[in-house]
């Protein structure tokens, strides 16, 4: 496909979410755009969280995992769905109780004020990094793809990006994205099964077949138990999936305003208890792919990419979609499905940035009605103009460096993990002006900790390799300092 022909799908492809954006932003309200008015149907919900769930990265990577892993992500999913279920049964009741618009104010609830905005705090930090990065690589993509051979800068692209998601979240928010959500689900899968049938068709197999074949049988394989040094040993994968959903999910504003959207907890329990099970089954189908591409790879000759030098198993997918013969049809649906992917996430994050923000910070719902809709109309703008600027920096930055900034969004949510579990588990009050200082030091000290092997090469120690296990860590460090800060009733 020529540029031009990909511009004109992009172009398209937002036209239909601005179209969306018309119908469901003609309230244009504060309550429509940080609650969905509540009237969101649990189903629809749920079917859109699981785009919400997956990201651009996710989409193009998790195939690639069979490479080394097989199809070990796996017993991560089913800490995921065991992860739902906390959140179903005990974080969601707790939120409903309360009738939040931000999760966060719970913590207000329970400790105090410093308690909430160091929460708050926390999650900006991790969305402002990981919504930024997961956007500098949309923005990549599609400067290497579109852009750069009509001669457009970067920070150009990184513009009409987020000024494109801005257009359709501007009036209706989370009452728009719900919808938006949907349909983006919907491309990504398209894909993936489009990708699935003329890959089987290519190599004259039905899908009956694919699971009795030795060579899908050698790269399907679950569960990992033997070498509990390794990252992707079963208990690592299965513990750290549980704790990852709870934080990530259940910890994070983005993740939860649209559970918040539903009309009662029980439809909120509904939405989770379904999404959970459709989770399971789309990451199967994404890793059956997976195991697909590199079969078809080693019957038709096909190298794995390399870029910079690297071989990047992750890259096979748009390889084989676009490059190898499999037809326009399926090059339409994977760039489709990919800017879905993509923007499925960034565009929930500059919504719940901007709710969190207004709320926590801005007590936006303390303030004279007419004041509110203009405040947030200026938060929305300001958070865009946010991540235009993170976004233009790291393209500045190493490679490295970006990734680790990537990763630190991952330890930022520990001392929310800690500050929840602290506030559900016990009753015991805690000095809330030192909460900060707990969760500054918890996440320099489980740093340090998984430096530790480094540091011990020639021991047990030193083999060993921390993976999704740093967030509980983390989680647990955060819930010691609150004990020492903390007092009986």
């Amino acid at each position: 496909m020529t540029a031009t022909q990909i511009l004109l799908l992009i172009a398209a492809y937002f036209g239909v979410l601005i179209l969306i954006s018309y119908f469901t932003g003609k309230e244009d309200t504060n309550a429509a755009f940080f609650k969905a008015n509540k009237s969101a149907p649990w189903y629809l919900v749920a079917f859109g969280m699981i785009g919400a769930s997956l990201s651009g990265v996710t989409f193009i990577s998790v195939p690639g995992l069979i490479a080394g892993q097989e199809f070990a992500y796996m017993q991560g999913v089913f800490g995921f769905f065991v992860g739902y279920l906390v959140v179903a049964f005990v974080l969601i009741p707790l939120y409903y109780r309360l009738n939040v618009t931000s999760i966060y104010q719970y913590l207000e609830d329970r400790f105090g004020v410093v308690s909430y905005k160091t929460g708050a705090f926390f999650f900006l930090l991790s969305r402002v990094t990981g919504a930024s990065f997961r956007l500098y690589l949309v923005a990549l993509a599609m400067q290497y793809i579109v852009f750069e051979s009509l001669g457009v800068p970067f920070w150009i692209t990184v513009v009409i990006s987020i000024l494109l998601i801005w257009l359709y979240t501007n009036k209706g928010g989370i009452k728009t994205i719900i919808w938006t959500d949907t349909l983006q689900t919907i491309a990504m899968l398209t894909c993936v099964i489009v990708a699935i049938i003329l890959i089987l068709n290519k190599l004259d197999w039905t899908l009956a077949e694919t699971f009795t074949k030795e060579t899908f049988k050698n790269k399907s394989q679950i569960f990992y138990f033997d070498d509990f040094n390794s990252k992707i040993n079963f208990w690592k994968y299965f513990i750290g999936g549980i704790f990852i959903t709870i934080a990530m999910t259940g910890l994070d504003q983005d993740m939860m305003q649209k559970n918040l959207t539903c009309k009662t907890a029980n439809e909120s329990k509904k939405n989770m208890l379904s999404m959970s099970v459709l989770l399971v089954v789309v990451n199967l189908i994404f890793l059956t792919l997976g195991a697909l591409l590199f079969i078809y790879a080693d019957q038709f000759s096909v190298a794995i990419p390399e870029l910079n030098g690297v071989t990047r198993t992750d890259l096979l997918f748009p390889e084989i979609a676009m490059n190898q013969g499999l037809g326009k049809g399926l090059a339409i649906t994977f760039i489709i499905g990919l800017i879905a992917a993509a923007y499925s996430s960034a565009d929930s994050a500059l919504t719940s940035l901007t709710t969190s923000f207004s709320v926590d910070f801005l007590d936006i719902e303390k303030k004279p009605i007419e004041a509110q809709k203009p405040l947030r109309k200026k938060v929305h703008v300001a958070v865009s103009i946010l991540l235009i600027v993170v976004v233009v920096i790291f393209n500045y930055l190493e490679g490295s460096v970006v990734s680790n900034l990537f990763k630190f969004a991952t330890f930022t949510y520990g001392p929310l993990l800690g500050l929840f579990a602290f506030g559900i588990l016990t009753k015991r009050n805690i000095k809330d002006k030192y909460v900060w200082i707990i969760g500054l030091v918890s996440i320099t000290i489980t740093y340090l900790i998984t430096l530790a092997p480094a540091a011990f090469s020639n021991s047990f120690i030193g083999n060993y390799a921390f993976h999704w296990e740093i967030l509980p860590l983390n989680g647990l460090v955060t819930f010691l300092g609150l004990l020492l800060i903390s007092k009986r009733k």
